[in-house]
């Protein structure tokens, strides 16, 4: 996700944040199929406006009668127009509608409130029942998905590099973990902090889908985007927890520049100091504790991070080696000097960090 901070309430840093990095539409904003370039030229100059124009007014939200135990959804079609939110078309508790998109659009949002309410206990992105709204059909071939740091916005692709961007769980949960970060760690949207925050919504991202199809640590795919690339792209997803740098090798997306370990960490003043490529490095290291403690990742692994991301001890400029010494902290305070506490801190090396 690109992203800028801003302010939306005291106290609170919110991000224009979008799934496709900029250094993918850069490469195919040269790409020699007009369609293609064309469209992802659109979406870095909507992406450009949305940072530009980042402020947004705080939303009057109507208290939550239910105390935050159950989501409140609504979609929205923006027709293909850049005009938000657009035309509700669904609202918590209506029926489904002939649009996919819709569908699965409210069917997402609905996986990602009970992936954190039943998980973690948590009611919605901040914690007091904020009701997730989503508009779909945004622009035309719209390459991309972001949160605004108040909604979800989903472009339908250019059915050649990029399908539509309601097909993966895993995304829309990436993108709304944006809000859950925004109003706990608060991290930067800068160097190895602003790689965490990305991490962070990677990490939770794929336990979304985890959680929703039930898969143990081995049995998921710990991808980030699958079904995201066109049939014809050379590519599976977006990111891979499991093996960063092997999502896509195309002629025409460019090939995956994430590492897995600080010997490979970009420095850069491109992308806010590389935070989509560096986030392979904290992505690797979770993903070596979760398999290391098999099972459901939620429950361990899943639940250090969470700890670790909600505990007040993170400064927004967190650095890897403290985010590392914050999941070590979390792993003895919730589980003691054992093989939990073992599994993060060897993750953290294995990758090159410690803290």
């Amino acid at each position: 996700m690109d992203s800028t901070p801003r302010s939306t309430e005291p106290g609170s840093t919110a991000c224009f944040c979008t799934i496709v990095p900029p250094h993918v539409l850069d490469r195919l904003a040269e790409a020699a199929d007009a369609a293609v370039r064309d469209a992802a030229r659109r979406a870095l100059a909507l992406d450009s406006g949305h940072r530009e124009n980042r402020l947004l007014p705080p939303r009057a939200v109507a208290p939550d009668p239910s105390g935050g135990d159950h989501p409140r959804r609504t979609v929205s079609d923006a027709h293909h127009t850049e005009t938000l939110p657009g035309v509700v078309v669904r609202r918590e508790g209506g029926a489904a509608v002939a649009d996919g998109s819709v569908n699965r659009a409210y069917d997402a949002l609905g996986a990602t409130f009970t992936f954190y309410r039943e998980a973690y206990g948590r009611r919605s992105i901040d914690d007091a029942g904020l009701p997730l709204d989503a508009s779909v059909h945004y622009g035309r071939d719209y390459d991309n998905a972001f949160w605004n740091g108040q909604r979800m916005v989903f472009g339908d692709g250019d059915g050649q590099v990029f399908n539509d961007f309601t097909v993966s769980v895993d995304v829309i949960g990436h993108e709304l973990t944006h809000g859950v970060t925004q109003h706990t760690a608060n991290l930067d949207y800068q160097g190895q902090s602003g790689a965490l925050n990305e991490s962070v919504s990677d990490v939770f991202g794929s336990l979304v889908k985890q959680y929703a199809l039930q898969q143990t640590a081995d049995q998921a795919d710990w991808l980030i985007g699958a079904g995201l690339l066109a049939s014809g792209v050379h590519g599976v997803a977006l990111r891979s927890l499991r093996e960063p740098g092997t999502a896509y090798d195309d002629d025409v997306l460019g090939k995956d520049p994430q590492p897995a370990t600080m010997d490979g960490y970009l420095r850069t003043s491109r992308d806010n100091g590389g935070v989509h490529i560096n986030s392979g490095i904290p992505n690797h290291a979770f993903y070596l504790t979760a398999t290391a403690l098999g099972g459901h990742a939620w429950e361990k692994a899943g639940r250090i991070w969470y700890d670790a991301l909600t505990s007040g001890t993170l400064r927004p400029n967190a650095d890897f080696a403290a985010f590392a010494a914050a999941t070590l902290a979390a792993a003895r305070s919730r589980f003691g000097d054992g093989k939990e506490a073992d599994a993060v801190a060897k993750g953290w090396t294995q990758v090159g960090v410690t803290g």
